[in-house]
Formats: C-alpha cells, sequence, structure tokens
C-alpha cells in the first residue's frame, strides 16, 4: 500500500450521519403573531374606507344634482337620469381608477339602505284604507304580473336573473324591488342595471297612458288611481299619472301602490325559501331565506306604522331615500358595459313592454269587475 504524499491535503474527517428533525411550521390559523384580515376581496365585503370615500363621495354627489333637477323638472325622473350618467361615464371611460372600488360597494351597499329607507314612509294603516275586493284586485295583478313575466322569460330566453328582477320590478315597486330582489337572485350588476332601466322606461310611458284611458274610457276618480297605484312601477311615477287624472284620483293611488310596497318583503322571502330548498348559491354561499335588510324594511315599516316617523318628517325621509337610490343608481350605471346589454336588450324589452301590459290589462279589468259587483 503507497502511503500518502506529505504535500497531500489530509482527508476530511468521516462525521456520522445525523438525523436533524425538520421543525415543524404551524399552519397560519395556529401562528400566534396576528395576520391581516382579507376582507373587501368579495362582493359584499367591507373594504378599506379610504378605497370607498372617492367613489361614494362622487356618487352621492351626482345623485344630489339628479335630485335636485328631478324637483325643478318632473319630467326628468332622479333614478333614470342617474343611472344614464353612470353608463354614460363608463361608455366614456371618464371614470378613474381611485373612484372604482366606491362605486361598486355603492352600488350595492348603499342600494340596500335605500330600500330600508322606503320602508319609513309606509304605513300598514294606509293598506286598511283600501276595501277587501280591491285588495283583491291588487293580490291578483302582483301574483299575475310576476308570474307571467317569470314564464315569458323563459320563453324569451331571457337570462334567469335579469327575468326574476324584471318580474319583481314590475309587479311591485321598480328599482327599490330590484335591489331588494338582487341578493336573492344573485343578480349581476348588468342585469340589476338593465331592469332598472326597462322599469323606468315603461313607467314613464304608463304615466301618459294612465290619464289618456281614464278620460277615453270615463273612468272614475277612484278607480282610476287604484289603476295608476296597482300597475305603474315607480312611487313617483304612480304620482305623476294620478295626478293628470285629478287630485282624488292621486291620494287613492298612492295608497294602492304603498300597499303593493307591502308586499315587497314576503314576495323576496317566498323567493328566497324555493331558491335555497333547490340549492341555488349566491356568491358561493346558500341563499338567503331573507335578506338582513329586508328585514330591515318591515322594521322601517313598523316604525312608521306606531307613529314612529311623524307626517312633517315623510318628506324629508323621501328625500334621503332619493338621495341614495340614485347614488346606487349611479354605481349600477358604471358597472354596466352597453356591447352586453346590446346583445340581450330586445328580448328584455320586449319581456318589460309584455309584463306591464299583464299589469295594466289585469288591474283594469278587475277594478271594473268589482265596480261592477258592488
Amino acid at each position: 500500500m503507497t502511503p500518502p504524499h506529505p504535500l497531500a491535503p489530509a482527508a476530511p474527517p468521516v462525521v456520522p450521519h445525523v438525523e436533524v428533525p425538520t421543525p415543524r411550521v404551524p399552519p397560519p390559523s395556529s401562528l400566534s403573531l396576528p395576520t391581516p384580515r382579507r376582507r373587501g376581496r368579495g362582493d359584499d365585503a367591507l373594504p378599506r374606507p379610504q378605497s370607498v370615500v372617492p367613489g361614494a363621495l362622487a356618487a352621492l354627489a351626482v345623485s344630489g344634482a339628479c335630485l335636485a333637477l328631478t324637483l325643478t323638472a318632473p319630467a326628468a325622473p332622479a333614478l333614470l337620469v342617474a343611472i344614464v350618467l353612470g353608463v354614460v361615464a363608463r361608455a366614456a371611460h371618464a371614470v378613474p381608477a381611485s373612484f372604482e372600488r366606491g362605486l361598486a360597494w355603492v352600488g350595492r351597499r348603499v342600494l340596500r339602505t335605500g330600500v330600508v329607507l322606503l320602508g319609513l314612509q309606509l304605513s300598514a294603516r294606509d293598506v286598511l284604507a283600501l276595501g277587501p275586493p280591491e285588495l283583491g284586485v291588487l293580490v291578483v295583478t302582483v301574483a299575475t304580473t310576476f308570474s307571467a313575466t317569470l314564464w315569458l322569460g323563459r320563453r324569451l330566453r331571457v337570462g334567469r336573473s335579469l327575468t326574476l328582477l324584471v318580474a319583481t320590478g314590475f309587479s311591485i315597486c321598480g328599482a327599490a324591488a330590484v335591489a331588494a330582489m338582487s341578493p336573492v337572485a344573485d343578480a349581476e350588476d348588468d342585469d340589476v342595471a338593465t331592469a332598472v332601466a326597462l322599469v323606468t322606461l315603461y313607467g314613464s310611458v304608463a304615466i301618459l297612458v294612465v290619464p289618456v284611458v281614464a278620460r277615453a274610457a270615463r273612468l272614475s276618480d277612484r278607480t282610476a288611481g287604484l289603476w295608476a297605484g296597482m300597475s305603474v312601477h315607480e312611487v313617483a311615477q304612480v304620482v305623476a299619472a294620478a295626478g293628470a287624472v285629478s287630485a282624488a284620483a292621486l291620494s287613492v293611488a298612492v295608497v294602492a301602490k304603498l300597499a303593493r310596497v307591502v308586499l315587497l318583503a314576503p314576495l323576496v322571502t317566498a323567493v328566497g325559501v324555493v331558491r335555497r330548498r333547490g340549492g341555488a348559491r349566491s356568491g358561493g354561499a346558500a341563499v338567503p331565506v331573507v335578506p338582513l335588510f329586508v328585514i330591515g324594511f318591515l322594521v322601517a315599516v313598523a316604525v312608521r306604522t306606531v307613529g314612529g316617523v311623524p307626517d312633517v318628517a315623510v318628506p324629508v325621509v323621501h328625500g334621503a331615500t332619493t338621495l341614495a337610490l340614485g347614488a346606487a343608481m349611479v354605481g349600477l350605471g358604471t358597472q354596466v358595459h352597453v356591447a352586453r346589454l346590446a346583445r340581450s336588450g330586445g328580448r328584455a324589452v320586449l319581456l318589460g313592454a309584455v309584463a306591464t301590459t299583464v299589469a295594466m290589462t289585469v288591474s283594469l279589468g278587475g277594478l271594473l269587475a268589482v265596480g261592477a259587483l258592488g
């Protein structure tokens, strides 16, 4: 065996292999150090306040301007003007990036706040001012309009969510009803905006139709007012249509309209129950049986009924409601992509036309039948 050269480097010592256990790192949920909460990723999560303030303030400012315009020019409905401005701003690429999160947040959260505020204008006592036969006609009108719109929407191949929103808005109370049904329907912003636009379009047409038909058919003021309240979509449109007939028609029209609005919560609840039993999902979660803001709406109605909101404060509440809903319309409008609406717009427009015709025909026929029997 040859000995190693004296200048050769010494061989490294042999170290026995020792298994060193790898320290176990606990999962993030069990770390002792706090981790930031990642809220704001979903549509309904609360984002950071500083991220929503610019867009929210812009939407409220535009809504205030629309409300002022309506006060000076009643022919320009605030909600319609607000959503049109939002759509135009998006199409013109005039929405700053810093406004995006605030506008999306307003389009959902503030919309629901507006529905709750709407309840402060309603009193259960107003509903009792209608007789049982007239209440029967009202319920039949709502049920027929809702059911017929759902049936026709399927035949026209209009999207399920859009059909449900149109059916609700046209049978109950327009934009506020659309807002109340949107979380149960798991509707996209395009569908909500389309439904609101259709409500405003055909409600505006009804403003012209009701006085003309009332005079041509020689309807009594009470019948004409009830007809307007049971068939025209928005409260403001009911006021305009019945007011063009007479003051007596206007007073009974408002009562009939408020009675329709009271049916909003039962309808949303019923749809929520049906969809939940069918396994429908909303944003990955089960469809709520009764959305929280609908409960808030019912509480607001109860507060108004027991005298918690005096009559003198109702105009202020009405203004606040319009401001909130108008801001939401601005937010929804900026979420609309015109190209997508154009692809399905024709079928949706036809659906709205038929829904309006059903509501006006069933209500007037029912009222004439009740009057003849009475």
